[in-house]
């Protein structure tokens, strides 16, 4: 039997948002209009997780779906976008860059099963936002406690570099996420340089009060945001920058545990 390039929505794959009749983006102005559209967080997921907007992602992630990894030769693949995950309420939002090809993509869960994401639930866990301090799978048990984790990007991208169009036509889903979780949110922490740049707008979208320039992305870096008009709490969000795990910066310490601890418990403290 031929590998499927990607999961059916609605076939029973846990945690999947979305069921056959969820409506399906296949450009930019379809993303716009599906993302405004959405009646609410779960049905926005829904349709993050079936999006067909990126002829070159929609390429990719289900060919690597298709030909699998080695190590993963007997598994089936996600191959679909990776929708946000955790918290409905967050008070901590963490935007990173991109699932992995081998990683959500694989797994359909943002972070799980790649290094990223070992570092990642082992340092949420060591700081009390992670019911565990693995991620392995999407019915393993995990659970966000009081966080949500959502991505710039949705697909996996070639050699992990989404393009700048790619980003921007992947912003809508970002943006109303964003807006969505907003009347809970105190904290967003953005992985890495990528993650900084795409939330930007997103935050400005979801009506937040932006500083002028913008501020320069670094580890630990924060800025504090005044909250949308819409938020009856009137006290700042802060936003934190932070090195992305990736295999590259573990490796090469440019991120140890200690720094990523540092970040992630500014971040739980504050909120």
């Amino acid at each position: 039997m031929a590998n499927a390039p990607f999961v059916p929505p609605g076939s029973g794959w846990p945690g999947d948002p979305a069921t056959p009749g969820t409506p399906v983006a296949h450009d930019a102005a379809e993303v716009i209009e599906l993302a405004a559209k959405s009646p609410g967080l779960d049905e926005l997921c829904a349709r993050q997780s079936v999006c067909r907007a990126c002829d070159r992602l929609v390429e990719w992630r289900e060919r690597v779906a298709v030909e699998r990894r080695r190590a993963f030769a007997d598994e089936e693949y996600w191959g679909r976008p990776i929708p946000g995950w955790g918290a409905a309420e967050p008070r901590v939002m963490i935007v990173g860059l991109a699932p992995a090809a081998h990683g959500g993509n694989r797994t359909g869960r943002i972070f799980t099963g790649d290094r990223s994401g070992d570092w990642l639930f082992a340092s949420l866990h060591r700081v009390g936002l992670a019911a565990l301090p693995t991620s392995v799978h999407a019915a393993d048990g995990q659970r966000l406690i009081d966080t949500r984790v959502a991505a710039a990007v949705r697909c996996a991208p070639p050699d992990n570099k989404p393009t700048p169009l790619e980003r921007t036509t992947c912003l809508p889903w970002l943006a109303r996420e964003v807006a969505e979780v907003a009347p809970s949110v105190r904290c967003v922490v953005c992985l890495g340089g990528f993650a900084w740049q795409a939330v930007w707008p997103a935050l400005r979208q979801a009506g937040y009060g932006l500083p002028r320039p913008r501020p320069r992305f670094g580890h630990g870096a924060e800025v504090e945001l005044a909250p949308p008009s819409s938020v009856p709490r009137r006290d700042p969000v802060l936003l934190l920058g932070c090195y992305h795990p990736s295999q590259q910066n573990t490796f090469t310490g440019r991120v140890t545990e200690e720094m990523l601890d540092a970040v992630l418990t500014r971040a739980r403290d504050y909120a």
